[in-house]
């Protein structure tokens, strides 16, 4: 029974910690960012953020994933993960850190951008890669 117990923690503790403020890298997130004030926000009740911007390059390189998604400034659905998941369509590299955030590197875009320290609200450290997929709400 301690065993089980034990096992039943462990794997708690790799699938969420902080109230399930950060999630294990092979966990799948949605959320849905939609334009507001000129640029892409998204709002995320469970981690604390609402109208948290995109900045720093990450508008234009959305902008290019959901260029075949119609009224995508309305809103659609994002899905991210430290790890590849099935039917992921775009990925973003790690380039370096900078001022509490951290720079990802599209190839498929040619272009980079800066993601602020919010990402922490969903990974202990910056993924070394994330995988996305777009899709209408």
């Amino acid at each position: 029974m301690k065993r089980y117990l034990s096992a039943v923690l462990l794997i708690s503790l790799l699938l969420c910690s902080c109230g399930g403020r950060q999630y294990a890298s092979n966990s799948i997130v949605v959320i849905a960012p939609y334009r507001y004030a000129g640029t892409w926000v998204f709002d995320d009740p469970r981690v604390g953020l609402v109208r948290e911007p995109f900045v720093s390059g990450i508008p234009e390189l959305i902008d290019k994933l959901v260029k075949d998604i119609p009224d995508a400034d309305k809103g659609f659905r994002l899905l991210f993960s430290g790890a590849p998941f099935p039917g992921y369509t775009s990925k973003f590299v790690w380039l370096r850190k900078e001022r509490g955030g951290n720079w990802y590197y599209s190839e498929e875009f040619k272009g980079e951008g800066w993601l602020c320290p919010a990402l922490f609200r969903y990974f202990k450290q910056a993924p070394k890669v994330i995988y996305v997929k777009a899709e209408p709400k």
